[in-house]
Protein backbone atom coordinates (compact mmCIF):
# COMPACT_ATOMS: atom_id res chain seq x y z
CA UNK A 1 0.00 0.00 0.00
CA UNK A 2 1.19 3.60 -1.15
CA UNK A 3 -0.23 6.59 0.54
CA UNK A 4 0.72 10.41 -0.65
CA UNK A 5 -0.32 13.40 1.21
CA UNK A 6 -0.34 17.09 -0.34
CA UNK A 7 -1.05 20.35 1.09
CA UNK A 8 -2.31 22.92 -1.45
CA UNK A 9 -2.56 26.24 -0.13
CA UNK A 10 -6.29 28.02 -1.81
CA UNK A 11 -6.26 31.84 -1.91
CA UNK A 12 -10.38 32.59 -2.50
CA UNK A 13 -10.96 34.78 -5.00
CA UNK A 14 -13.53 36.51 -2.25
CA UNK A 15 -12.51 36.13 1.09
CA UNK A 16 -15.22 35.57 3.52
CA UNK A 17 -14.59 37.13 7.00
CA UNK A 18 -16.69 35.89 10.10
CA UNK A 19 -16.85 37.02 13.57
CA UNK A 20 -13.42 35.33 14.95
CA UNK A 21 -11.42 34.32 11.60
CA UNK A 22 -10.80 35.39 8.33
CA UNK A 23 -10.96 32.50 5.33
CA UNK A 24 -8.54 34.43 2.67
CA UNK A 25 -6.29 31.87 2.32
CA UNK A 26 -7.49 28.03 2.90
CA UNK A 27 -5.00 24.72 2.90
CA UNK A 28 -6.39 21.47 1.61
CA UNK A 29 -4.87 18.07 1.97
CA UNK A 30 -5.36 15.70 -0.39
CA UNK A 31 -4.60 11.84 0.05
CA UNK A 32 -3.81 9.06 -2.80
CA UNK A 33 -3.99 5.52 -1.48
CA UNK A 34 -2.79 3.09 -4.42
CA UNK A 35 -2.99 -0.73 -3.43
CA UNK A 36 -2.99 -3.04 -6.26
CA UNK A 37 -2.93 -0.89 -8.95
CA UNK A 38 -5.96 0.68 -7.74
CA UNK A 39 -6.23 4.35 -6.20
CA UNK A 40 -8.30 6.50 -4.63
CA UNK A 41 -8.54 10.34 -3.30
CA UNK A 42 -9.39 12.21 -0.58
CA UNK A 43 -9.61 15.74 0.97
CA UNK A 44 -10.07 18.06 4.02
CA UNK A 45 -9.66 21.73 4.33
CA UNK A 46 -8.66 22.47 8.37
CA UNK A 47 -9.05 26.15 8.94
CA UNK A 48 -6.27 27.68 9.44
CA UNK A 49 -5.67 27.59 13.13
CA UNK A 50 -7.85 26.04 15.86
CA UNK A 51 -11.34 27.59 16.92
CA UNK A 52 -14.50 27.03 18.58
CA UNK A 53 -13.87 23.24 19.03
CA UNK A 54 -12.14 22.32 15.57
CA UNK A 55 -8.69 21.95 14.59
CA UNK A 56 -5.54 24.14 12.80
CA UNK A 57 -4.50 22.51 9.69
CA UNK A 58 -0.89 22.00 11.12
CA UNK A 59 -2.87 19.77 13.88
CA UNK A 60 -4.32 17.85 11.49
CA UNK A 61 -1.20 17.47 9.75
CA UNK A 62 0.43 16.02 12.72
CA UNK A 63 -2.22 13.47 13.47
CA UNK A 64 -2.46 12.23 10.31
CA UNK A 65 1.66 11.71 9.75
CA UNK A 66 2.20 10.41 13.51
CA UNK A 67 -1.83 8.19 14.58
CA UNK A 68 -3.75 7.89 11.94
CA UNK A 69 -1.56 6.97 8.65
CA UNK A 70 0.80 4.60 11.06
CA UNK A 71 -2.99 2.84 12.51
CA UNK A 72 -4.40 1.94 8.51
CA UNK A 73 -0.73 1.20 7.95
CA UNK A 74 -0.46 -0.95 10.88
CA UNK A 75 -3.90 -2.35 10.46
CA UNK A 76 -2.73 -3.67 6.33
CA UNK A 77 0.41 -5.13 8.15
CA UNK A 78 -1.32 -7.12 10.41
CA UNK A 79 -4.28 -8.09 7.89
CA UNK A 80 -2.53 -8.10 4.69
CA UNK A 81 -5.42 -5.54 3.07
CA UNK A 82 -6.78 -2.30 3.19
CA UNK A 83 -9.10 -2.47 5.96
CA UNK A 84 -12.71 -0.99 4.78
CA UNK A 85 -13.56 2.09 4.78
CA UNK A 86 -16.74 1.37 7.00
CA UNK A 87 -13.95 0.24 9.86
CA UNK A 88 -12.69 3.88 9.80
CA UNK A 89 -14.83 5.80 11.59
CA UNK A 90 -13.45 3.47 14.77
CA UNK A 91 -9.83 4.87 14.04
CA UNK A 92 -11.03 8.04 15.69
CA UNK A 93 -9.68 9.45 18.77
CA UNK A 94 -10.58 12.06 21.28
CA UNK A 95 -9.09 14.81 19.61
CA UNK A 96 -10.79 17.21 17.33
CA UNK A 97 -7.95 16.39 14.50
CA UNK A 98 -8.93 12.65 14.88
CA UNK A 99 -12.16 13.14 13.38
CA UNK A 100 -10.37 15.36 10.40
CA UNK A 101 -7.85 13.08 10.16
CA UNK A 102 -10.02 9.67 9.84
CA UNK A 103 -12.38 11.91 7.46
CA UNK A 104 -9.56 12.26 5.33
CA UNK A 105 -8.47 8.85 5.28
CA UNK A 106 -11.75 7.38 5.07
CA UNK A 107 -12.64 9.02 1.88
CA UNK A 108 -9.69 8.00 -0.11
CA UNK A 109 -10.05 4.78 1.36
CA UNK A 110 -14.07 4.34 0.14
CA UNK A 111 -12.92 5.84 -3.06
CA UNK A 112 -10.33 3.07 -3.66
CA UNK A 113 -12.95 0.54 -2.81
CA UNK A 114 -15.42 1.69 -4.94
CA UNK A 115 -12.84 1.75 -7.74
CA UNK A 116 -11.57 -2.25 -7.01
CA UNK A 117 -15.45 -3.34 -7.09
CA UNK A 118 -15.70 -1.13 -10.72
CA UNK A 119 -18.62 0.64 -8.71
CA UNK A 120 -19.63 3.92 -8.39
CA UNK A 121 -21.33 5.58 -5.41
CA UNK A 122 -24.25 6.15 -6.93
CA UNK A 123 -24.49 2.35 -6.19
CA UNK A 124 -24.02 3.05 -2.72
CA UNK A 125 -25.89 6.67 -2.13
CA UNK A 126 -28.48 6.30 -4.83
CA UNK A 127 -30.29 9.88 -5.43
CA UNK A 128 -32.86 10.38 -3.71
CA UNK A 129 -33.53 14.61 -3.32
CA UNK A 130 -32.37 17.48 -5.85
CA UNK A 131 -30.58 19.20 -2.91
CA UNK A 132 -30.21 23.08 -3.28
CA UNK A 133 -26.89 24.77 -2.74
CA UNK A 134 -26.32 27.46 -0.23
CA UNK A 135 -23.60 30.29 -0.84
CA UNK A 136 -21.85 31.66 2.19
CA UNK A 137 -20.77 35.79 2.49
CA UNK A 138 -19.73 38.34 4.95
CA UNK A 139 -21.48 41.35 6.16
CA UNK A 140 -18.24 42.40 8.53
CA UNK A 141 -16.41 43.08 5.10
CA UNK A 142 -18.33 43.63 2.13
CA UNK A 143 -15.99 44.00 -0.34
CA UNK A 144 -17.08 43.79 -4.17
CA UNK A 145 -20.59 43.30 -5.08
CA UNK A 146 -21.82 39.50 -4.30
CA UNK A 147 -22.49 37.61 -7.33
CA UNK A 148 -24.88 35.02 -6.05
CA UNK A 149 -25.25 32.08 -8.59
CA UNK A 150 -28.61 31.04 -10.22
CA UNK A 151 -28.99 27.60 -8.38
CA UNK A 152 -28.19 29.33 -5.00
CA UNK A 153 -31.39 28.42 -2.87
CA UNK A 154 -30.13 30.00 0.60
CA UNK A 155 -27.18 32.85 1.76
CA UNK A 156 -25.04 32.05 5.28
CA UNK A 157 -24.35 35.73 5.71
CA UNK A 158 -21.59 35.83 8.53
CA UNK A 159 -22.25 38.15 11.22
CA UNK A 160 -21.44 39.59 14.61
CA UNK A 161 -23.45 41.74 17.34
CA UNK A 162 -23.99 44.96 16.02
CA UNK A 163 -25.70 47.52 13.72
CA UNK A 164 -25.73 46.42 10.38
CA UNK A 165 -24.75 49.32 8.06
CA UNK A 166 -27.05 50.51 5.58
CA UNK A 167 -25.39 49.16 2.40
CA UNK A 168 -25.07 45.20 4.51
CA UNK A 169 -28.61 45.65 4.63
CA UNK A 170 -29.39 46.85 0.61
CA UNK A 171 -27.23 43.99 -0.30
CA UNK A 172 -29.47 41.77 1.84
CA UNK A 173 -32.46 43.29 0.50
CA UNK A 174 -31.27 42.17 -2.96
CA UNK A 175 -30.44 38.79 -2.41
CA UNK A 176 -34.14 37.22 -3.51
CA UNK A 177 -33.41 34.25 -1.33
CA UNK A 178 -34.04 33.32 2.37
CA UNK A 179 -30.88 34.50 4.51
CA UNK A 180 -29.10 32.11 7.53
CA UNK A 181 -27.87 34.82 9.79
CA UNK A 182 -24.50 33.30 11.09
CA UNK A 183 -22.47 34.60 14.43
CA UNK A 184 -19.71 31.89 14.88
CA UNK A 185 -20.24 31.96 18.37
CA UNK A 186 -19.88 35.82 18.62
CA UNK A 187 -22.88 36.73 20.96
CA UNK A 188 -23.04 36.90 24.75
CA UNK A 189 -27.13 37.87 25.25
CA UNK A 190 -29.70 37.33 23.95
CA UNK A 191 -30.12 41.12 22.83
CA UNK A 192 -26.65 40.95 20.90
CA UNK A 193 -29.15 38.33 18.65
CA UNK A 194 -32.48 39.60 18.61
CA UNK A 195 -31.79 43.23 18.05
CA UNK A 196 -29.60 42.26 14.42
CA UNK A 197 -32.43 39.48 13.75
CA UNK A 198 -34.90 42.38 13.74
CA UNK A 199 -32.87 44.53 11.48
CA UNK A 200 -32.11 41.61 8.39
CA UNK A 201 -35.87 40.14 9.01
CA UNK A 202 -36.82 44.46 7.92
CA UNK A 203 -34.96 43.98 4.43
CA UNK A 204 -34.80 39.78 3.45
CA UNK A 205 -36.73 36.52 4.67
CA UNK A 206 -34.81 34.83 7.17
CA UNK A 207 -34.68 31.45 7.45
CA UNK A 208 -32.48 30.50 10.23
CA UNK A 209 -30.03 32.13 13.03
CA UNK A 210 -26.85 29.99 13.36
CA UNK A 211 -24.94 29.32 16.59
CA UNK A 212 -25.20 32.63 18.32
CA UNK A 213 -23.53 31.09 21.67
CA UNK A 214 -20.61 29.18 22.28
CA UNK A 215 -20.52 25.18 21.04
CA UNK A 216 -22.60 22.96 23.93
CA UNK A 217 -24.69 25.73 25.06
CA UNK A 218 -27.68 24.10 24.38
CA UNK A 219 -29.58 26.39 27.74
CA UNK A 220 -28.99 30.04 26.12
CA UNK A 221 -29.38 28.23 22.56
CA UNK A 222 -32.79 26.87 24.30
CA UNK A 223 -33.79 30.16 25.26
CA UNK A 224 -33.44 32.32 22.52
CA UNK A 225 -35.47 29.87 20.33
CA UNK A 226 -38.21 30.36 22.42
CA UNK A 227 -38.08 34.05 21.27
CA UNK A 228 -37.47 33.76 17.55
CA UNK A 229 -39.85 33.03 15.12
CA UNK A 230 -37.17 31.61 12.81
CA UNK A 231 -35.32 28.34 13.49
CA UNK A 232 -31.98 28.61 15.58
CA UNK A 233 -29.23 27.03 13.85
CA UNK A 234 -26.67 25.13 15.69
CA UNK A 235 -23.10 24.29 13.40
CA UNK A 236 -19.89 24.31 15.95
CA UNK A 237 -22.17 22.36 18.55
CA UNK A 238 -22.74 19.30 16.18
CA UNK A 239 -19.89 16.64 16.38
CA UNK A 240 -21.69 13.23 17.21
CA UNK A 241 -25.03 11.63 18.09
CA UNK A 242 -25.09 12.87 21.64
CA UNK A 243 -25.01 16.71 20.41
CA UNK A 244 -28.26 15.50 18.62
CA UNK A 245 -29.51 14.07 21.43
CA UNK A 246 -28.89 17.16 23.46
CA UNK A 247 -30.34 19.38 20.85
CA UNK A 248 -33.17 17.73 20.58
CA UNK A 249 -33.92 17.18 24.29
CA UNK A 250 -33.36 20.88 25.38
CA UNK A 251 -34.84 21.97 22.59
CA UNK A 252 -31.98 24.50 21.52
CA UNK A 253 -32.37 24.30 17.35
CA UNK A 254 -34.53 23.19 14.93
CA UNK A 255 -31.75 23.15 11.87
CA UNK A 256 -28.56 21.13 13.00
CA UNK A 257 -25.26 21.47 10.21
CA UNK A 258 -23.30 18.16 9.41
CA UNK A 259 -20.01 18.40 8.40
CA UNK A 260 -18.64 15.70 7.15
CA UNK A 261 -14.53 16.47 8.06
CA UNK A 262 -15.81 17.37 11.60
CA UNK A 263 -17.70 14.37 13.04
CA UNK A 264 -14.97 11.64 11.57
CA UNK A 265 -16.23 11.24 7.76
CA UNK A 266 -18.81 10.21 5.39
CA UNK A 267 -20.16 7.27 7.00
CA UNK A 268 -20.77 9.19 10.22
CA UNK A 269 -22.49 12.21 8.88
CA UNK A 270 -24.87 10.09 7.17
CA UNK A 271 -25.66 8.63 10.34
CA UNK A 272 -26.06 11.68 11.70
CA UNK A 273 -28.38 13.22 9.48
CA UNK A 274 -30.59 10.25 9.38
CA UNK A 275 -30.70 10.77 13.56
CA UNK A 276 -31.27 14.33 13.18
CA UNK A 277 -34.07 13.56 10.94
CA UNK A 278 -35.73 11.47 13.29
CA UNK A 279 -35.29 13.28 16.22
CA UNK A 280 -37.36 16.18 14.35
CA UNK A 281 -34.11 18.62 13.31
CA UNK A 282 -33.50 19.56 9.90
CA UNK A 283 -30.08 18.69 9.03
CA UNK A 284 -28.39 20.26 6.06
CA UNK A 285 -24.08 19.37 4.60
CA UNK A 286 -22.02 21.83 5.47
CA UNK A 287 -18.29 22.52 4.27
CA UNK A 288 -14.84 24.05 5.22
CA UNK A 289 -14.25 25.28 1.46
CA UNK A 290 -12.83 22.38 -0.05
CA UNK A 291 -11.97 21.86 -3.78
CA UNK A 292 -14.39 20.63 -6.40
CA UNK A 293 -13.86 17.35 -5.82
CA UNK A 294 -14.69 16.98 -2.14
CA UNK A 295 -18.02 19.27 -3.12
CA UNK A 296 -18.47 16.52 -5.60
CA UNK A 297 -18.06 13.92 -2.94
CA UNK A 298 -20.38 15.76 -0.83
CA UNK A 299 -23.11 16.20 -3.42
CA UNK A 300 -23.39 12.71 -3.99
CA UNK A 301 -24.00 12.05 -0.11
CA UNK A 302 -26.55 14.86 0.37
CA UNK A 303 -28.22 14.24 -2.78
CA UNK A 304 -28.86 10.48 -1.07
CA UNK A 305 -30.13 12.26 2.37
CA UNK A 306 -30.43 15.81 2.68
CA UNK A 307 -32.96 18.15 1.53
CA UNK A 308 -31.57 21.22 3.28
CA UNK A 309 -30.09 23.67 1.21
CA UNK A 310 -26.35 22.79 1.64
CA UNK A 311 -22.23 23.83 1.18
CA UNK A 312 -22.33 21.87 -2.30
CA UNK A 313 -21.19 24.92 -4.67
CA UNK A 314 -17.53 25.76 -5.75
CA UNK A 315 -15.57 27.66 -4.08
CA UNK A 316 -13.69 30.41 -6.51
CA UNK A 317 -9.88 30.48 -5.87
CA UNK A 318 -6.82 32.00 -7.28
CA UNK A 319 -5.52 29.47 -9.42
CA UNK A 320 -2.09 29.00 -10.44
CA UNK A 321 -2.18 29.20 -14.00
CA UNK A 322 -5.71 28.66 -14.26
CA UNK A 323 -6.04 24.89 -14.04
CA UNK A 324 -8.88 22.47 -13.74
CA UNK A 325 -9.22 21.48 -10.10
CA UNK A 326 -10.96 18.50 -10.52
CA UNK A 327 -10.83 15.69 -13.59
CA UNK A 328 -13.09 13.05 -14.46
CA UNK A 329 -12.71 9.54 -14.08
CA UNK A 330 -14.06 6.14 -14.01
CA UNK A 331 -15.95 4.51 -11.14
CA UNK A 332 -15.61 5.56 -7.62
CA UNK A 333 -16.50 9.19 -7.10
CA UNK A 334 -16.28 9.63 -10.77
CA UNK A 335 -14.01 12.33 -10.66
CA UNK A 336 -10.60 13.01 -9.25
CA UNK A 337 -7.98 15.93 -7.90
CA UNK A 338 -6.89 16.72 -11.52
CA UNK A 339 -2.84 16.03 -11.67
CA UNK A 340 -2.16 19.75 -12.29
CA UNK A 341 -3.50 20.42 -8.97
CA UNK A 342 -1.55 17.76 -7.33
CA UNK A 343 1.91 19.06 -9.59
CA UNK A 344 1.33 21.78 -8.32
CA UNK A 345 1.12 21.39 -4.35
CA UNK A 346 3.33 19.96 -1.73
CA UNK A 347 3.99 16.61 -1.10
CA UNK A 348 4.61 16.55 3.12
CA UNK A 349 4.17 12.66 3.26
CA UNK A 350 4.62 9.80 1.78
CA UNK A 351 4.55 5.92 2.90
CA UNK A 352 5.12 2.85 0.90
Amino acid sequence: MKLTLWRDEAVLRRPVVAAHQSHGVRSRLFLRIEHDGVIGFGEVAPQPTALHGDPGVDEVIEELTRVTIPQVCAAFVREGSVPSWTRLARFAGARPASAVAVALVEMAVLDRELRASRLDALTLWPRRFNTPTQATVSLLELGERWSIGGDVARVRAKTSPGTLSAEALERLGELGVPVLLDFNCSASSDADVLDQVAQVASVATLSAVEQPFAAGNVIDHSTLAEQLSVPVSLDEGVRNLRDLGQIARYAAAGVVCVKPARVGGVANARTMVLKAQTLGLRPYLGGFFESPFARHVHRLLAENCVSEASDLGTVAVEAAGDHPEMALSRAGFGVAPSPELLAAATVIYQEG
